[in-house]
């Protein structure tokens, strides 16, 4: 259930604006896709926030992909916002990562599709962060 509770995650970060933006809504239904969730069942979740549960036995592999997935997600409005950046730092924080991870997050995440290869480089770079 580990990408049940990412999608949850992904959904309360959306939320905080008050308003869910259409591309916020398709990116995480396409995530939900990716891993196997009927649109119907993810779009289900966008209806309540959810209790932020993250798992214990998160590979580091796993934790990049929720912090990724999350900074990806709160960069594509283009626009920031103080609680969201809190949300990231937060969770961030939960999964073991330093405080500094963010910065490096914040800089070099982009809102639009990524290469493998930079997605790597960045994966390897915030490996470097975890405690």
């Amino acid at each position: 259930m580990i990408v049940l509770e990412q999608l949850k995650l992904l959904v309360n970060l959306a939320r905080i604006d008050g308003e869910m933006a259409s591309q916020e809504r398709a990116y995480i239904i396409n995530i939900g896709k990716a891993h196997g969730f009927p649109e119907s069942s993810v779009e289900t979740l966008f209806y309540s926030s959810h209790e932020a549960i993250i798992a214990n036995e998160l590979t580091p592999d796993q934790k990049f992909k929720y912090i990724f997935n999350l900074v990806q997600l709160m960069k594509l409005d283009e626009r920031l916002y103080e609680e969201e950046i809190k949300f990231c730092a937060n969770t961030a924080a939960r999964l073991g990562y330093k405080p500094e991870v963010m910065f490096e997050l914040m800089l070099k995440v982009k809102s639009a599709d990524m290469s493998s290869d930079e997605i790597t480089a960045l994966q390897n770079l915030t490996a470097q962060y975890l405690k």
